[in-house]
């Protein structure tokens, strides 16, 4: 079963975003903040990161930053999914090494899709 590391600061959409992962059979586990993450990170890559942009104690941005320099980091899919909804914030999140977006308020079928498109489902 794979894994995804869901990092988000609203407990809600945590708990709503991992249902919708376990119904699509991945195992998820959460980190409030992005530097929660990237020690959860440090201990064991995850198989793919959903990463909220604005977070508490380290942004997603800033997370990205620090993530890309551990040792396998390149093959961990990293979807972004945030409500800033601004074409450069997009072009900002990809070129920190994001592989998709999803614009928050999203459902169980945008996640999906976005899976599919990266080839995780």
């Amino acid at each position: 079963m794979k894994t995804c590391l869901v990092v988000e600061d609203s407990k809600v959409i945590r708990v709503i975003a991992a249902k919708a992962l376990q119904e699509m059979n991945f195992n998820a586990i959460e980190a409030e903040n992005g530097e929660v993450a990237l020690a959860q990170c440090q201990k064991s890559l995850p198989d793919f990161i959903l990463l909220d942009w604005i977070l508490p104690v380290k942004d997603g941005i800033s997370f990205m930053a620090d993530f890309k320099k551990l040792p396998g980091s390149e093959k961990v899919p990293v979807i972004f999914c945030t409500s800033r909804n601004d074409p450069k914030d997009i072009q900002t999140a990809l070129d920190a090494g994001a592989w998709e977006y999803i614009m928050k308020p999203f459902d169980s079928e945008i996640l999906r899709l976005k899976l599919m498109q990266t080839g995780l489902l």
